[in-house]
């Protein structure tokens, strides 16, 4: 049987329907569907999506060789419904040629109208219409969007200049006019004649008069520009695949531009800002569709009160309004009536808010497109908590219906909308942490921390950022770094402290010595103001101010539904009792990564952490051991207060130690003050902790077997805490994990000092906890020898950071050097340390669940990698069936709403 290509619609019938988005796109699926339940739509047809895969693969004289049977006959069919010849010079059939994938992409791709006029035509249409001006005017339009889109004559960049535009602004500038509707008949045939000359000089080829020639050329131009570079740079940022294609679109044309009693708009069946629940959008009198969109004419409010509310913005009164910017309602009051009657319709059959294409023509009403509105985040939950209260749509859909990423929007400070209109970009890098920050712009640690008890607002500014930096980021508002990956440690720490952070960023050069920083050419100096946009990656010239996200009942009550569904856990990956009440806040049922190492950076424990790090033998580390024991219960404490009641798993100390010790001349001077040794024995000390791969060197488990004092500390730190929290009445729920374990002895030998100690503490305590003792699966070799780890752990967490970081053999610090050529090339489809590998590191995941399982079937596992808020990959741990993932404070909305929309797809 032949392969089927061409849909046709019209007149009430259609042969496709809404829920073939996949083959017909969403415009041509919800086209059909419009003309199946009674919406007046003009005819025309839909070019399939695979046609676009073809096209790509096979060529273009091949596609228009497989289509043209299809495509006359569907064209045959517009001129039966509209009484119309394609190519007539008396009676034109005219189309318009639009694109449409499966998801919006609003103005990605391109479009063509009027197409079927020439020379010949167009008199006919004069003739017909009895508007001469206003046949003109489609012509001209007709030959600058072809001119534009089919011809290759569109600008590529904004230093070129249109033809066209440079032609119209000659001929508006001669005639003494300002807008295209002043335009009389003769200018329109002047700039028709002028157009068409343009395209000989440009193209070296006559405008096409043949309809046929006209129609071939813009269906392919519909294809090619399916791989455009905006096309191509929407689908890499929203993730759409490149496969799926484009649909073509064919219709008879209707129009705006008709003169007083005809126009175009776009409306929305609720505000896509806020999600409130009324009819909104914006029309032109005689105009074309992209007219409304080009910015020229001020397009004017469909509704009253729509037009009320614009005009009391803009500051003009209400006889100003109503003379000069009526509303459709008051202007073409029934068309208003009917259009506000076809919304409604729209939005109860396909019950989700709708954007709506329209056009009005000598008095009637068309409808061009309807399809699911795009939305900001705080729409996107009202909508969805809204239309479930109303009776539209249920649970489950209500949780469906949200994008999990999109939360995002709502759980950061937010610029002011308006003032960032304004705002001048200087640069962009990656987004490693959401939000907004404005600051002075200071390069080291400690004055951010001293401009910061000044009541100044900083942004640190580094070329990386270390453990060092921990004060100087925890006290900025935001965070830059020229170098660095999604999950470098200026990415990793921000997310976890809910901070803004823009790392990688393109053309930044910083000079320490000279305290500047150059981007583009452009000298910014210490105190100088920036400002940060952490979930575009935008870096922006000067001050703008932020404001706090607010949180609603709509909200919460989407978070409530997510929990009744999922049927994983969610925690938090927090190091400070600030983190963890914030991510409890969020929701969070525990913490599932409590990094210990962090801590000790603070002032009161760098310095006796230094002392025990530089000790020369066992004595000298217990010795100074003894005095970060108490400052590692304290922080301990705050930290299993915010969390009563529910787990806590604490890593022990992971980094390698060289992390720690001061490399600079003043700092080792301080330290051979404090321990009472030569600066020459603190200098040979801290060059002997150098090692030429620190990440793979003396770290983790590693570190603890070697130094067992460290893990008798730590162990008894947690635990003592533990039994005095008890007696206030605060239920601690320690999970201690022995970090990097690759060998099931080494994890055991970790074990035996934990248990070791904790059993001494209960004798000393005359008291005991329940308690845990795990591992981090983040080492390929553990994943794979799992049920020999499980034999002896409680519960495994992955970290998924390192383990993509050793399964790729990628460095986390420096993949940003190769991977946007990666991404770039398609060599890599998503950011293996942003979006789970679920192809490698995921089948190691599923695989050590599996093996660890088998011999220990209560064991719990989590993951606790920066994977744990992203989306599709919380569905993949759903699915390899992980007890619950674990990630940044601000990510455990996203997080908890991913799990639930897991369990619901099954």
């Amino acid at each position: 049987m032949k392969k089927k290509r061409v849909y046709t619609f019209g007149n009430g019938a259609a042969e496709g329907r809404a829920d073939m988005k996949n083959l017909l796109g969403g415009k041509g699926a919800n086209l059909a569907e419009m003309n199946l339940i009674g919406v007046p739509v003009p005819p025309g047809f839909t070019i399939t999506t695979e046609v676009c895969t073809e096209y790509n693969e096979l060529g273009r004289d091949y596609v228009v060789g497989l289509l043209k049977e299809e495509v006359e006959q569907a064209v045959a069919q517009i001129e039966e419904l509209t009484g119309t010849k394609f190519g007539d010079k008396e009676n034109p059939c005219l189309v318009s040629v639009r694109s449409g994938s499966r998801v919006s992409m609003p103005g990605m791709m391109d479009t063509v109208l009027n197409l079927g006029l020439n020379d010949d035509a167009v008199e006919g249409i004069a003739k017909k219409s009895g508007n001469e001006r206003f046949a003109w005017d489609s012509y001209r339009r007709f030959v600058q969007m072809y001119g534009d889109v089919v011809l290759g004559m569109k600008p590529q960049s904004k230093e070129d200049i249109d033809p066209f535009e440079e032609i119209m602004d000659e001929v508006k500038e001669s005639k003494g006019i300002e807008l295209d509707t002043d335009l009389t008949t003769d200018d329109l045939k002047e700039l028709v004649k002028r157009f068409k000359t343009a395209v000989k000089e440009n193209t070296g080829n006559d405008f096409p008069v043949d309809p046929w020639d006209q129609l071939w050329g813009a269906v392919c131009a519909v294809f090619d520009s399916w791989m455009n570079e905006r096309a191509i740079l929407y689908r890499k940022m929203n993730n759409i695949p490149e496969e799926w294609g484009t649909a073509v679109n064919v219709q008879a044309m209707v129009y705006g531009n008709m003169g007083k009693t005809s126009g175009t708009g776009v409306a929305f069946t609720r505000d896509a800002a806020t999600g409130e629940d009324i009819f909104n959008g914006e029309y032109l009198i005689d105009a074309q569709g992209e007219d409304v969109v080009a910015g020229v004419r001020t397009p004017q409010q469909i509704t009253i009160e729509g037009s009320r509310r614009w005009a009391k913005l803009q500051g003009i009164s209400e006889e100003e309004r109503a003379a000069k910017y009526p509303s459709l309602e008051e202007a073409l009051p029934e068309c208003a009536k009917e259009l506000i009657e076809v919304q409604q319709k729209l939005e109860d059959y396909f019950k989700d808010m709708q954007d709506l294409e329209f056009t009005i023509q000598d008095g009637k009403l068309w409808l061009l497109q309807t399809r699911s509105g795009k939305r900001t985040g705080a729409a996107m939950v009202k909508i969805a908590i809204d239309m479930l209260h109303q009776g539209y749509i249920d649970e489950k859909t209500a949780l469906k219906r949200c994008d999990a990423e999109k939360l995002d929007e709502l759980l950061h400070p937010v610029f002011d909308k308006k003032l960032l209109a304004q705002a001048k970009p200087l640069t962009n890098g990656l987004p490693a942490s959401p939000g907004a920050a404005t600051g002075q712009v200071v390069f080291h640690a400690d004055e951010a921390e001293e401009w910061s008890k000044q009541g100044k607002q900083v942004i640190l500014c580094r070329i990386e950022t270390s453990p060092e930096d921990l004060r100087g980021m925890a006290t900025a508002q935001g965070i830059l770094t020229a170098r660095g990956g999604m999950t470098s440690h200026a990415a990793v720490v921000a997310r976890g402290m809910g901070k803004c952070c823009v790392s990688a960023a393109n053309n930044v050069v910083i000079n320490y010595k000279e305290r500047t920083m150059t981007i583009h050419g452009k000298e910014l100096k210490e105190g100088d103001w920036i400002s940060l946009n952490g979930s575009t990656g935008l870096v922006y010239e000067g001050r703008i101010e932020t404001q706090d996200a607010e949180l609603d009942a709509d909200f919460n009550e989407l978070m409530e539904i997510a929990d009744k569904y999922a049927r994983m856990d969610v925690r938090t990956n927090a190091d400070t009792p600030r983190d963890a009440k914030v991510a409890r806040d969020f929701g969070a049922r525990g913490i599932g990564l409590c990094r210990t190492e962090h801590m000790f950076f603070e002032e009161d424990k760098i310095i006796p952490m230094r002392e025990m790090i530089l000790a020369k033998d066992e004595e000298g580390r217990r010795k100074a051991l003894e005095k970060l024991l108490p400052l590692q219960k304290k922080d301990f404490a705050g930290i299993f207060r915010a969390m009563d009641g529910l787990p806590v798993t604490v890593r022990l100390l992971d980094p390698p130690l060289h992390e720690f010790v001061p490399h600079d001349e003043k700092g080792q001077m301080e330290m051979a003050r404090v321990m009472g040794i030569s600066y020459k024995d603190i200098h040979e000390r801290v060059e002997g902790l150098l090692e030429s791969n620190p990440m793979l060197g003396l770290r983790g488990c590693r570190l603890g077997n070697l130094y067992p004092e460290i893990t008798e500390m730590q162990a008894r730190a947690i635990m003592e805490v533990a039994i005095e929290l008890k007696e206030e009445g605060i239920t601690a729920c320690p999970e201690i994990m022995v970090p990097l374990t690759g060998i099931v002895h080494e994890f055991k030998a970790q074990k035996d000092i934990i248990e070791n100690t904790i059993q001494k503490v209960f004798a000393e305590k005359n008291d005991s906890v329940e308690y845990k003792i795990g591992t981090m699966i983040e080492i390929p070799r553990a994943a794979l020898t799992a049920h020999k780890i499980a034999r002896e752990a409680d519960f495994f967490s992955f970290g998924t950071n390192d383990l993509t970081q050793m399964t790729f053999g990628y460095s986390r610090d420096d993949v940003a050097k190769f991977l946007p050529m990666y991404l770039d090339k398609g060599i890599l489809k998503h950011d293996p340390f942003a979006v789970l590998d679920q192809n490698g590191v995921g089948q190691l995941v599923s695989m050590a669940v599996q093996k660890g399982r088998e011999v220990r079937p209560t064991l719990k596992c989590g993951i606790c990698g920066e994977h744990g808020g992203e989306p599709s990959s919380v569905k993949f741990c759903h699915t390899v069936g992980l007890n619950y993932v674990s990630c940044s404070p601000f990510r455990v909305p996203i997080a908890r709403l991913a799990a639930a929309q897991a369990a619901i797809e099954g």
